[in-house]
């Protein structure tokens, strides 16, 4: 057999090979220089030269995005856009420093330049407004920044001490999670609460929660998200399953929004304690990804004994391998849970098959509005 009939007969060669020139071309500095010159080829350059140099100073715009949320410049400009000169006492900053910050943040659309030397809201601006779980996570990104400055022993794993995101989600490195104090999982408990509404919505449009009778959101924090299924479905009953000092403050959020009567709350270990029984509609929110293939297949497992023949999982979170929000599971989360010490992101295939070992046959993927936020599985016994 011919070299050129041995290509012809394997599709994957001859991809290997288109690449390996289009490597070459791309390499060629006389290939580049000639590419920049001509119309089409100029565009490409430019538009590459960008998304190269934004990976080079995305930490850079993160701080920009961070000094917004610490002087709360967001909240400020919520009511009109204001001159430097009136903001910059109360950001406690110079005129210049000010200046600096509102252009930086014009240049990344947090906010808009409104005349001369005036500010406003810019569109990434009202939305973080809007969405204030977003402003939570990037307060929090100081611990997960620290572990990432050396990223290459991070991947490595050069017998580094505890890491501080391990540290901060105090249930991944306690010898006995049950015994947890309340100012163990305060921190935690109060980020996933305010993160929590970012997905929340996306799950109950996605799946009509309204036909069952009772809800077991299991690691569902202190019950944000039962706080949003209990709005949309006013006769649904609640259950919450986790450690037990955070099922104390999930009491004490709860009975602040009138569910105390509708809510039933269970503290424990899902590793080692069995789930509550009752429900016909489960909920595991951005739980799976925490944990092993070992830990997450015996949750699994669990939430298959819990529930009745009938019933019915939702399973939500960001997964690896999403159509156009490749870097959310593949990079942000990777390294998130790398640098927390267990778990990983997932592709949807992955945690089927968990799910079909677990003694879940069925599994469907939903729709959700914003898959770079959260994917939907539900997983049934019976078709």
């Amino acid at each position: 057999m011919t070299h050129s009939t041995a290509l012809a007969l394997n599709p994957s060669a001859i991809h290997d090979k288109w690449l390996a020139f289009r490597d070459r071309l791309l390499t060629s500095p006389v290939f580049l220089r000639h590419a920049k010159r001509a119309p089409f080829g100029s565009r490409i350059a430019k538009r590459r030269a960008r998304a190269l140099f934004d990976l080079c100073a995305g930490f850079v715009y993160s701080q920009v995005l961070r000094s917004c949320v610490e002087l709360k410049v967001f909240e400020l400009l919520a009511s009109g856009p204001q001159r430097v000169a009136d903001l910059a006492p109360r950001l406690a900053l110079s005129e210049d420093a000010t200046r600096q910050l509102m252009l930086a943040a014009v240049s990344l659309e947090l906010l808009e330049r409104r005349g001369d030397d005036r500010f406003g809201l810019g569109v990434l601006g009202s939305a973080m407004l809007a969405n204030p779980g977003v402003g939570a996570m990037v307060a929090h990104h100081e611990i997960l920044y620290n572990d990432l400055k050396d990223p290459v022993a991070l991947l490595r794993g050069d017998g580094a001490p505890a890491s501080d995101l391990s540290r901060y989600w105090a249930y991944s490195d306690a010898r006995d999670p049950k015994q947890l104090r309340e100012a163990s999982v305060s921190s935690y408990s109060a980020l996933m609460t305010a993160s929590v509404s970012l997905v929340a919505e996306e799950i109950i449009d996605a799946y009509p929660i309204e036909q069952y009778q009772c809800l077991l959101d299991i690691g569902g924090g202190e019950g944000g998200f039962l706080q949003a299924a209990a709005r949309r479905a006013p006769k649904l009953r609640l259950m919450l399953f986790d450690l037990p000092a955070v099922v104390e403050r999930a009491r004490t959020r709860l009975a602040g929004a009138g569910l105390s009567q509708r809510a039933t709350l269970v503290g424990g270990d899902f590793f080692t304690d069995e789930l509550p029984r009752g429900a016909d509609l489960a909920s595991l929110v951005r739980v799976i990804h925490d944990h092993d293939d070992e830990h997450a297949l015996c949750l699994l497992r669990a939430v298959r004994r819990a529930l009745p023949a009938n019933g019915i999982l939702l399973l939500a979170e960001p997964m690896a391998g999403t159509t156009g929000a490749e870097p959310v599971g593949d990079a942000y989360f990777s390294f998130y849970l790398r640098a927390m010490g267990h778990g990983r992101a997932r592709t949807r295939g992955e945690i089927e098959a968990l799910l079909h070992q677990a003694g879940f046959p069925y599994v469907r993927l939903l729709p959700t509005q914003l898959p770079l936020q959260t994917q939907l599985l539900m997983a049934s016994p019976r078709g």
